[in-house]
């Protein structure tokens, strides 16, 4: 059978290598959040010493992180439906409600496993067809991804090349993330949630957004095996992409996406704010902490907005 044109033989080598198809079962839908086990949590827990707790996501506004080069992925549109409205009658107490609509992947979020596919597949080698327009995703919705606290670690790999921000024409290397847990004297184990930060998000702070957008460092095509060597249960960082945009092969879009979530069955996140972290770690000396990044269980979602906090 010949491979498909955009896919080229090193992509399908590397899948090989990765795939994680049929390891927890048939029917498993959440992946290597299965590595976060009960004992991970424990040892998790063990790494808070101060109680500080330091937020990672992105304020939701309307003149968010989306630069529009999306269709549809909106910032958050709020409005209000109700102000001081006195339901029960004069007098009485009165509210005030609102709404929103935008992107589940706007601002910071994770990527379900379902946010992409390739060759017609998602996740343990299910159809693509089962994501549809009412059912939504009908097997590995974010909803699924039910509890993710674990062991969370920073690999700085921007500091640990005494940097701020790493060039936009940056691909991370495995030599990289090897270089960076050197620098924080941490070693990454099964059930972590690794987040990499390559100082990217300076540029959405300082008002760049499309500086921020493009070009912008991420990570390799080669990064997925560091991953599935360590059998890491999730990864985030600090980028509009993810992996390094433009790709760093030619004319091949997002193959890390489909490495991790397709193959491997990862959850992975964008636009985390890192830099805050990057400071507490470096003044604390530690590297790993207690990660609380739970999805909102949006049925059916292939993304969700997340609210993650590191705890020293």
């Amino acid at each position: 059978m010949s491979l498909p044109p955009s896919l080229p033989p090193e992509f399908h080598d590397i899948a090989k290598r990765v795939n994680n198809w049929g390891r927890w079962g048939r029917g498993d839908e959440i992946g290597t959040l299965n590595l976060i086990t009960d004992e991970v949590v424990r040892e998790a827990v063990r790494t808070v010493v101060s109680g500080q707790r330091v937020p990672l996501a992105l304020d939701l506004k309307q003149d968010g992180v989306q630069t529009g080069m999306i269709p549809g992925r909106v910032n958050p549109l709020h409005v209000m439906i109700q102000i001081n409205q006195e339901l029960f009658g004069p007098g009485t107490v009165a509210t005030s409600d609102d709404a929103v609509t935008f992107g589940l992947q706007a601002a910071t979020h994770w990527d379900a496993l379902t946010h992409v596919s390739h060759s017609g597949k998602i996740y343990n080698g299910r159809p693509a067809a089962t994501i549809t327009p009412h059912g939504r995703s009908g097997f590995s919705g974010i909803h699924t991804a039910r509890h993710l606290v674990s062991r969370g670690v920073l690999l700085d790999v921007a500091s640990a090349k005494g940097l701020d921000r790493l060039p936009g024409d940056h691909a991370v290397t495995p030599e990289d993330l090897d270089e960076a847990a050197e620098y924080g004297r941490v070693t990454v184990r099964a059930g972590d949630i690794v987040l990499v930060r390559t100082g990217q998000m300076r540029a959405y702070l300082a008002g760049d957004r499309h500086g921020y957008a493009f070009p912008s460092p991420g990570l390799s095509i080669r990064t997925p095996e560091w991953f599935h060597a360590r059998d890491v249960a999730a990864v985030a960082n600090d980028t509009l992409t993810f992996e390094i945009f433009p790709p760093e092969i030619e004319n091949l879009w997002l193959p890390v996406h489909a490495l991790d979530l397709v193959e491997m069955g990862m959850l992975q996140g964008q636009n985390w704010n890192l830099e805050s972290l990057s400071t507490a770690c470096a003044q604390s000396g530690r590297y790993a902490f207690l990660l609380s990044a739970m999805p909102e269980p949006f049925v059916g979602g292939t993304g969700t907005p997340v609210a993650p906090v590191a705890l020293l």
